[in-house]
Order: structure tokens, then sequence, then C-alpha cells
């Protein structure tokens, strides 16, 4: 099962709300868990967006670069993750969707630089040998620099795209920068403007693997924490949120199988499959 990193560009396209509809919408057999970490070093939007500040700012990121330099990354990583899987409308909550937070204050990703490396390695691991699936939030400029690791190992990267002529123009440069980091970067389109999937392909030169719908007030729950309509979870969005889960990991499927057998080593160059 895979890491799926999602990234953005500038102009809002909604990649932590693409994110979150996707980790309560995702197929997880019994006995698997999903957890989504926020990676963007602009800074975290979950606690104080869907939560709405509720668990304040003791879990996050920040105690993972503290916990690296005292050798104790592993045991602080899973006292950093929040339970969401209640978030869904779930009268209990099974904890298998998880949240890592992110950095409260942007400043504090200048102390992440060693962290990066080390988290994508975890992410490797607990994928592998604990039944978890991972989902990447890398923000408008994760990636970018030591965090481009996180890219690097992913099954999957996928630049979350507005089918708009502004969002396009601002998603070319960071398709063609993480194409050279990561290779086979795709596309998860929300479909707000008027140009249909074929052409936001030939436009941006990546395949539009899966679709959202442009759903401004269902957005909002999980963007600003905003009260549920009636039937949520049946709602247009995450409906298209659990196609568009299935699509995402059958593309990371095939792609991991088109990759060398042996996992490539982080900073390793990129040989794009073909």
């Amino acid at each position: 099962m895979p890491v799926i990193a999602l990234a953005g560009s500038s102009g809002a396209p909604g990649v932590t709300t693409s994110a979150l509809a996707l980790l309560l919408s995702w197929p997880l057999p019994e006995g698997r868990r999903m957890i989504l970490a926020e990676c963007d070093p602009d800074g975290s939007a979950v606690p104080h967006g869907l939560l709405q500040g509720t668990l304040g700012d003791r879990r996050g990121l920040r105690n993972l670069s503290i916990a690296a330099r005292l050798g104790e990354f592993s045991d602080a990583f899973w006292r950093q993750l929040i339970d969401l899987s209640g978030e869904d409308g779930k009268a209990t909550s099974p904890g298998d969707r998880l949240l890592l937070p992110g950095v409260s204050d942007p400043a504090q990703s200048a102390s992440l630089g060693p962290v990066w490396r080390i988290l994508a390695q975890m992410f490797r691991g607990i994928e592998a040998g604990h039944g978890h699936d991972v989902l990447i939030d890398l923000g408008r400029r994760g990636a970018d620099g030591a965090g481009g690791v996180l890219a690097e190992q992913a099954d999957a990267v996928f630049v979350v795209v507005r089918n708009t002529l502004r969002c396009l123009q601002a998603a070319q440069g960071r398709i063609r920068t993480l194409n050279e980091r990561a290779g086979d970067v795709g596309i998860l389109m929300i479909n707000e403007g008027p140009y249909p999937a074929g052409e936001v392909q030939r436009v941006l030169q990546a395949p539009v693997v899966a679709t959202l719908p442009y759903a401004p007030l269902e957005a909002r729950v999980l963007s600003d924490g905003a009260e549920e309509p009636r039937h949520f979870t049946r709602s247009p969005l995450m409906k298209a949120a659990r196609t568009s889960s299935t699509l995402i990991v059958q593309h990371a499927a095939v792609r991991r199988a088109r990759l060398d057998p042996g996992r490539r080593a982080p900073g390793e160059a990129v040989t794009r499959a073909r």
C-alpha cells in the first residue's frame, strides 16, 4: 500500500482540504490505518481549521525536531498523532485515520532540515511493517531543498490543480520542479474552471489521475470546521474523494511496479519509468 505526496502551488488550489477529504474516504482494509502528515513549511492548517483550535499546539512536527536530536524520534512520532476517525460523522472512532500536525509557525521549519530524511524513512518503514498508508501534504513549497526527500521516496506525487487559467499557469513551474525531483507527477484536478481534463493534461504535460468537484460549502467543513450539512459523507465531494482515493492507489501501485525492484535511496537520482 502507498505513500502518497500531495503538493500545491500559488493560488490556494486546496491541497489540505483535498488531503482531508481523501483521508476520511481512503479505502482501508481491516487492520490498516491511514496517516495524513502535514509537511507544509508554511505551517499547519488542520488544528486551527477542521479542529478549531481544540487541541492547541502540543503535538506536531516541531516536537520531532527535538526528538531527533535526542535520539528518540520513533517513540516521539507515535505520540504526535491525532485521531481524526470520528470527523467523518461516525459515532465511534476506530483510530484508523490519523493526523500528524505540521508546524504552528513557519519560522519553525528552519529547524526541520534533518527531520525530513528521517521522516521519509519512517513513512517507508511504517508502510511496509505496520500496515499504514501515508498521505503527505507538501503545501505549495514543500519538497524544496532538504524536504525533497519526501517526494523522492513517495510511491506517487500529485499536484492539486484547479482548472482555471490562473491556477494552471501557477502549477506549471511546480510540476516541472517536482518532475525533476521525483518523476512521473500526476494531477488531482479540482473542477472549478472551464478547462476539461484533456486540456489540463496538454498544458501541464502530466496525467489527470482523479478529479474532485468544486464544492465550497462542503469544503468549508474540512478547511474551517464549518457545521456539517446533512448527509455530508454522501455528498458529491466525499463520494468523489472515495473514487479518487481508489484511482490514486491504483496509479501509485502501477508506478511502484514500474520502478526498479529495490527502493531508491534518499538523494539517489531519479530514473523515470516510461
